[in-house]
This record gives C-alpha cells, sequence and structure tokens, in this order.
C-alpha cells in the first residue's frame, strides 16, 4: 500500500534545521550557534512565569489582551492589529496558508531564513530567490523577481543568515513598486538590534497605511525568552482578521504572555542585552578582521563571517575544531554559503574563549 500522497512542494521542503546544542565530551558546551540572548532573559519574567506554576490546569486567554495592551503601549500601535503566533514561524505559516494557492509565487532574497520557504511550500507555492549584493538584499533584484504568479515576499531587516542591512527608504521602495496584490512580510526578528540607526524604521506606520504588509517581531532574541515561542505581528484589520480565522486556539501559552509582560517591562535588562551584543559584536568584528577572516556587516546579535581562500582551514573545519573544544558555532552550508560561519554574541567570557580557541586553529 502506497498510502496517502502529499503535495508535490510538500517533496521539496527542508526540514529545519536549528543551531547544534551539543558537543561531544562536553556537558555545557559554549552554545553561540542559536543567536540566544548572552543575559539570559530578565529575572522578572522568569518570576512571572514561575508564579503561574499551580495554575497550570486553566486555559491561558486566546487573545492574549492584556500583553497585547502592553504592545499596542510599547509601540503605539492599535491593540485590535496585534496577533500572536508560536514565535514567528506560526506567523509565517499562517500567512503563507491564507495568501498563497497553489502555483502562486513567493520571492525572498538569495540568503533567506529558512522558515520561510518551509511555509510557501507548505502551502503549495513556487519559491523564488532573488540573487543578493555582497550579502545584502538587492531591491531591484527583489523586484525583477516578481512576475504575475507572485503573491507573498518575504524580507528581514536585519536578514539571518547574514547580519546585514538596508535602510528603510529601501523597504519603502520596494514596497512602492510592489503589487497590491502581493503581501509583504517584513521579518523583525532582530529589529530592536538596530532601532538606534537613524537610517532604520519598525515598518508600524507603513503597515497601518498600507493593505499589503505584515510585520512581525518575536521575544526570542532581545527578551530573551526562545524557549517559550512567543511572536507577534501587526497589520491592517482585513489581514488581523483574516489570520484569526486559522489561528490555532490558545497559541500563546499563560506562561509566555506573563513572562512577555515582565520582559516588556524590564527596560534594564533590554538596555544591558543590547549594549552586551553592541559591543560584542564590534570586538568580534575586529578581531576576525585582525586574524584574516572576512566578517560581513553586522547588525544583529550574531556576525556572519566567511573563510576567505588565504585560510588553509574550510568553515567546516574551523566548525568542527571549535566544537572539538567544546565551541559550538553555526556553519551555514544548509544556506548555500558554505564558506561562512555565524556566531552569536555571547558573553565576555565566552567570546575570550572563542578568540582563544580561533587563533590555535588557525596557527595549525
Amino acid at each position: 500500500m502506497s498510502g496517502p500522497i502529499a503535495k508535490a512542494t510538500i517533496a521539496e521542503i527542508e526540514p529545519y534545521k536549528a543551531g547544534k546544542a551539543k558537543a561531544a565530551g562536553y556537558d555545557k558546551p559554549i552554545k553561540i550557534s542559536a543567536n540566544e540572548n548572552a543575559l539570559g532573559c530578565s529575572p522578572a519574567a522568569s518570576r512571572a512565569y514561575v508564579a503561574l506554576a499551580n495554575t497550570l490546569h486553566v486555559y491561558p486567554d486566546p487573545q492574549a489582551n492584556a500583553l497585547r495592551d502592553a504592545l499596542a503601549q510599547e509601540h503605539g500601535l492599535e491593540p485590535s492589529q496585534v496577533l500572536f503566533g508560536t514565535g514567528s514561524d506560526e506567523i509565517f505559516s499562517m500567512a503563507a496558508q491564507a495568501y498563497l494557492n497553489p502555483g502562486d509565487e513567493m520571492v525572498q532574497p538569495q540568503f533567506a531564513f529558512a522558515a520561510w520557504a518551509i511555509a510557501a511550500r507548505a502551502a503549495g507555492a513556487t519559491v523564488i530567490a532573488a540573487p543578493e549584493r555582497d550579502y545584502t538584499i538587492d531591491v531591484d533584484a527583489m523586484l525583477a523577481a516578481v512576475t504575475p504568479r507572485t503573491r507573498m515576499m518575504f524580507v528581514a531587516n536585519p536578514a539571518s543568515p547574514t547580519g546585514t542591512f538596508i535602510p528603510f527608504a529601501e523597504i519603502k521602495r520596494l514596497h512602492a513598486a510592489l503589487p497590491e496584490n502581493v503581501l509583504l512580510v517584513l521579518d523583525g526578528a532582530y529589529a530592536e538590534f538596530a532601532e538606534g540607526r537613524a537610517d532604520f524604521d519598525a515598518g508600524f506606520d507603513l503597515a497601518r497605511a498600507a493593505p499589503n504588509i505584515i510585520v512581525t517581531r518575536t521575544f526570542s532574541k532581545l527578551y530573551g525568552l526562545a524557549a517559550l515561542r512567543l511572536g507577534w505581528c501587526y497589520s491592517n484589520p482585513k489581514i488581523i482578521q483574516t489570520l484569526n480565522k486559522i489561528r490555532l486556539p490558545f497559541n500563546a501559552s499563560s506562561g509566555a504572555q506573563a513572562a512577555a509582560i515582565a520582559a516588556l517591562n524590564d527596560r534594564d535588562f533590554s538596555a544591558r542585552s543590547l549594549a552586551r551584543v553592541e559591543a560584542g559584536r564590534a570586538q568580534l568584528s575586529a578581531f576576525f578582521a585582525e586574524i584574516g577572516l572576512a566578517p560581513l556587516p553586522a547588525f544583529a546579535n550574531f556576525v556572519t563571517v566567511r573563510v576567505t581562500e588565504a585560510t588553509p582551514q574550510t568553515a567546516a573545519d574551523i566548525e568542527q575544531a571549535l566544537a572539538e573544544r567544546g565551541i559550538l558555532v553555526r556553519g551555514l552550508q544548509n544556506y548555500a554559503m558554505p564558506d561562512c560561519l555565524r556566531i552569536t554574541i555571547g558573553t565576555e567570557a565566552e567570546m575570550q574563549c572563542l578568540e582563544t580557541a580561533l587563533r590555535s586553529i588557525l596557527a595549525r
């Protein structure tokens, strides 16, 4: 018996590969492979989560109203135009399910977050990758990839896995040239790490006025709540109403909602987290240049670095050698960047261990 047959586009999906979490011989390796917060999470968020330990039998607020109001106040948004997901990933899947039909096309940059293509292909769509320029989104190439079959486009700013950035004027130019029937998803997973730039904008005002934009955010990075899987988005009422029709009920747990509110209010922790990233990525980028590697411009909480031909070892060699020393980084072979490594900004001590290990490895 052959059994049920999945959609053809499902066969094209490469399952998502998370950053490595284990190193042989080490109970607690230095894990700088998954862009987690080096400082952990807000103590207030931890306390808020633990405080609900005796209410696990109670369903969470299905609309997450308290958190919705807190986010709306924080960002100057309309609460009714905020929607939650089990991480940003679920929002990508909901949007693809709602707006992509078999045979439609989704356009993304050449080096794109893997979950976007998974969502599009699961909906039966074809994924089109637009060339990048120096590992940075090329707006003209993205627009050139649009055809009459295009129904969705994904852009992250700052981007992952590259960590590069484009000015908001380029995002506006991209959107202005798109047909209104193409949904533009602006993935802001790393937005907090670029908010200090004069040429950055979160995109909320643009999404408020436009019929075809979703802005997504996450509590996983700056706020350090990756384990709770909580993402959110902002869009116009029509899109939010559409996504709410297929959103799974109770998809934001009570613990996640309470921890997120506490994390939003702990501005000291957020400021310290941001300061650690800004200092760490400047130091790490300078170190890579010093030892003959080629860091890409870094605007998120990680640095992606190219291993050049002048280096005797390959990126895979270096990744393995670091793992043998109990240090986990992210190889980017599955992102068609086999000569690159993505390294999360860790604590000062973790970054010092990384530098010591890399000097030893490259000296061989």
